[in-house]
This record gives structure tokens, C-alpha cells and sequence, in this order.
């Protein structure tokens, strides 16, 4: 078991391919961040997606990591890749096709470079390491565990009430999505309080204009640079529902 001292806030999120700014934010806030790796893969989220700003009509593209589908419901851990499609390839040349007016294009090799040289098969290892180098990038060293290595079970409240124990959390940090199934009446009774995610998206300069919000935090990233996006992260708000 971690130490007790160790995570006082604890944050659980599905890996996500290169996410937005508020999988950041939670990051940012969190004393020990668990990635939930062995749930169910959602076919329409963003396990292996995301946006950026581009010129086009919509005004952003999706990168999209192809994958293989074994079963109907698997599990995000046994997701594995189309390596039939040169998606790296594609992926690194459209962040530098979208972005090379703004000036960092130096910034994709120097954290994506790995990301984008690999050959790993599964989508979980990549999805992980998109985030991992998005957290360098943003200057974060919370700590990373995985759902899938600690032994944890139950259903869905209980489970993430028993990951907070096994941390030692007496609070948990949670997206607004949650709230039409978390039992928070069960974590308040083993003395955690749940606080919910109100992130007010920022506005930025971005290379095209209109801006467009919610996209991967590359864009940040790679319009603004390392301080700039830096700081951008650092203006977060406080999550609301703290004790």
C-alpha cells in the first residue's frame, strides 16, 4: 500500500490519446494520479483521439490512432493497433503541417519524438505515454499508478471508494460526468469528501482565428510554447465541493 502521507487527493481517469487541457488540470491538482486502464473501451471517446486547430473549414482535424477490435465490449487493455496504418508518421506531420507558423515546432520531437518513433502494439501503452510526455511538457510530477497493477475491484463507486483508501485520499477529485452515477454518500461515509471539476476553459492565442476550445492540450502546447502554456495551466480555477 502507498503511504497514508502520500495522496491526500486522488484523481482516476481513463488514458486518453494527447488530452485536453482539463485531464490536465486534474493533473495538476492531484496527489497521486491513478490511470483507469482496465475498464471498457468506448468506441466513440477519446481512448486513442483527439483535436487540434487546423485551417480547414471546421476549423480542427482529428488524430486518430486506428485500432483492432477482438470483441464487442473490450477491455481498454486489450485494444491493440492497426499497424497496418502509418499513424505516427501522419500524426507527426500534421502537428507540424498545423502548427509550423506558431514557431515551437521544436517542442514535438522534443517530447513526442518518442511517441511518435515507437512501435508499441497496444493502445493503452501509447495513450499513457501521449499523456506522461504532455505532463513533462506542462512541468507536472504527480505521481502515475495504474488500476490494472493494484488489485483493486468492485463496482463502480466502490471501487474508486477503494482506491482512495489503498491511497490514503480524503478527497477525490472527479469530472461533472460522474456525478449521474458516483455514490457520494458512500464516500462521504468513510470520511471523503468528492469534489467536482469546474474547469472554465481558457482562451489563448491560437494560429487561426476563431478560437476553437476543447481541443488536445498539443495546441496549447505548440501555439504558445512551454512558459506561455505553462502558465496557461497554472491559471486553472479551484474545484468546487472542497471541504
Amino acid at each position: 500500500m502507498v503511504s497514508q502521507s502520500l495522496a491526500k487527493r486522488l484523481v482516476v481517469l481513463q488514458p486518453s490519446y494527447l488530452p485536453w487541457l482539463g485531464y490536465l488540470e486534474q493533473i495538476a491538482r492531484a496527489d497521486a494520479f491513478v490511470f483507469y486502464d482496465d475498464v471498457q473501451f468506448d468506441r466513440h471517446g477519446w481512448r486513442n483521439r483527439n483535436r487540434i486547430r487546423t485551417a480547414g473549414q471546421e476549423g480542427w482535424s482529428w488524430l486518430t490512432i486506428p485500432v483492432r477490435l477482438e470483441t464487442d465490449f473490450p477491455s481498454i487493455l486489450d485494444v491493440t493497433i492497426d499497424a497496418r496504418a502509418p499513424w505516427r508518421r501522419k500524426h507527426r506531420h500534421a502537428l507540424q503541417l498545423a502548427y509550423g507558423r506558431a514557431g515551437h515546432l521544436e517542442l514535438i520531437e522534443r517530447y513526442f519524438g518518442t511517441l511518435f518513433a515507437g512501435d508499441e502494439a497496444r493502445l493503452v501503452e501509447v495513450a499513457i505515454e501521449s499523456v506522461r510526455a504532455l505532463a513533462t511538457a506542462f512541468g507536472l510530477d504527480t505521481p502515475f499508478y495504474r488500476s490494472s497493477e493494484l488489485g483493486i475491484t468492485g463496482d463502480r463507486s466502490t471501487r474508486l471508494l477503494e482506491l482512495c483508501r489503498y491511497f490514503g485520499a480524503t478527497r477525490y477529485l472527479s469530472g461533472s460526468a460522474a456525478r449521474s452515477y458516483l455514490d457520494v454518500g458512500l464516500f462521504e461515509s468513510q470520511g471523503i469528501a468528492v469534489e467536482w471539476q469546474e474547469y472554465a476553459h481558457p482562451v489563448y492565442r491560437q494560429c487561426h482565428e476563431p478560437f476553437v476550445s476543447h481541443l488536445s492540450a498539443v495546441d496549447a502546447l505548440l501555439s504558445l510554447g512551454v512558459e506561455e502554456a505553462r502558465a496557461l495551466l497554472r491559471q486553472a480555477p479551484v474545484a468546487s465541493g472542497a471541504p
